[in-house]
């Protein structure tokens, strides 16, 4: 028994060599014919016998086979051709400006390629420009902030008040305020549907969009309005504002009037000691909206508190209202971050209008973050503990003051 176990191991083994031998001369016979089926390797080793003396040649007299080499440098294609990043204060005319104000606002806006609008509701009178040209331009597309028209045009069809709810999902529903604030593109889109394309021209035109806002002001240009509804639907200009183009002096009447109970100024920008001693507030027209600012402040104030605007800083002592818009203006192109706000402290109400234009650092919640550095700036030199400054000598002064640092 003992030798019949003995006999049938070595069988085993034996067998087991005998296969690994077979396999191992199988591999490397068709290693061989492998080689000789290859054109590109009888190429090669007809013309290059040893591998050395090629590497020798290709570095002597061929650096740029040395080159080839290297890692190749990633192309990133970016859609966006304006710089994230500028000196925005070149070429402002700073004569007639508050210098408080326009210090405050560009020390906030640091290098950001923008500009910052800042005016007073109570009278249309703009405070500071900064960036002028692009303040100035014939507009962007509006983003979010289109939801500002957008709600005061279902409220004033009586389409929604502060406590309908869109089913946004199957399980989901939300009121106007948290719509506001989240800027939910869902709720907004129905709001546009049940609009329609006619009306929503209508409230655009009659809250100013489309036409100058400013009153002599040579350099602007108006923003633009839809001829037709989007190819793909209404729904797109009330959530993004898609076939409309706004200027920042258009946003900043807009929420003015918002701010002020319903009047619609012309903005008034004065360049001398005569403007400022001569200035009166021109009215453009009245807005029918004051019984449903109380629907819109919550979402605006929540913008701020928890929503998309938290960078602006809320404080419930310094209440700010706001509405942010973030997208891609496929015109410049570039991204695009507004920011339209203002503020309720006391008698001393401002507007502060941020639009950032550049790459992907730009975003509605970064303009928010611009405008609360305003606000704060101007906190801490108390401009709000008292009546503005609005002695003329004060308010004149040469182009040398507030470049960016």
């Amino acid at each position: 028994m003992y030798q019949r176990t003995n006999r049938l191991i070595c069988f085993l083994l034996t067998f087991a060599l005998l296969s690994s031998s077979a396999f191992a001369l199988t591999t490397k016979k068709a290693t061989k014919r492998r080689r000789a089926a290859s054109p590109a390797t009888k190429s090669t080793a007809a013309k290059t016998p040893a591998a050395k003396p090629v590497v020798k040649a290709a570095s002597a007299h061929h650096p740029v086979s040395r080159l080839s080499r290297l890692p190749k440098k990633r192309i990133v294609f970016s859609p966006w051709n304006v710089p994230t990043f500028a000196d925005s204060t070149e070429g402002d005319s700073v004569d007639g400006e508050d210098l408080a104000v326009r210090r405050a606002a560009v020390q906030a806006l640091g290098p950001f390629n923008g500009t910052i609008v800042v005016a007073d509701p109570k009278t249309g009178r703009l405070l500071t420009i900064v960036n002028q040209k692009l303040a100035y331009k014939s507009g962007f597309q509006p983003c979010s902030t289109i939801k500002i028209v957008a709600s005061l045009a279902g409220l004033s069809e009586g389409i929604l008040d502060q406590s309908t709810h869109f089913r946004i999902t199957r399980r989901r529903g939300i009121d106007l305020t948290e719509a506001l604030a989240h800027s939910n593109n869902a709720f907004f889109s129905a709001v546009g549907y049940k609009l329609g394309y006619d009306r929503i021209i209508q409230y655009a035109r009659m809250f100013g969009l489309g036409e100058k806002a400013g009153l002599n002001l040579d350099a602007e240009q108006p923003g633009e309005l839809a001829g037709a509804p989007p190819a793909d639907g209404v729904g797109m200009m009330t959530s993004f504002g898609e076939g409309i183009y706004m200027t920042p002096l258009e946003l900043a009447a807009l929420v003015s009037a918002v701010a002020n109970g319903g009047t619609l100024y012309y903005l008034q920008h004065p360049r001398s000691l005569d403007d400022i001693q001569q200035f009166e507030p021109r009215v453009k027209r009245r807005l029918d909206i004051a019984q449903w600012l109380p629907d819109i402040k919550p979402g605006m104030m929540g913008a701020v508190e928890y929503g998309t605007a938290r960078r602006a800083g809320y404080n419930a002592d310094e209440p700010i209202f706001g509405k942010t818009g973030t997208c891609t203006d496929g015109r410049s192109p570039t991204h695009l971050g507004w920011f339209g706000s203002y503020n309720e402290l006391g008698d001393n109400k401002l507007v502060v209008v941020v639009l950032l234009t550049g790459g992907r650092p730009v975003s509605g919640p970064v303009a928010s973050g611009v405008a609360g550095a305003v606000y704060k700036n101007l906190a801490q030199e108390n401009y709000f503990a008292h009546a503005p400054a609005n002695s003329p000598v004060a308010l004149v002064s040469t182009q040398s003051c507030c470049a960016l640092p």
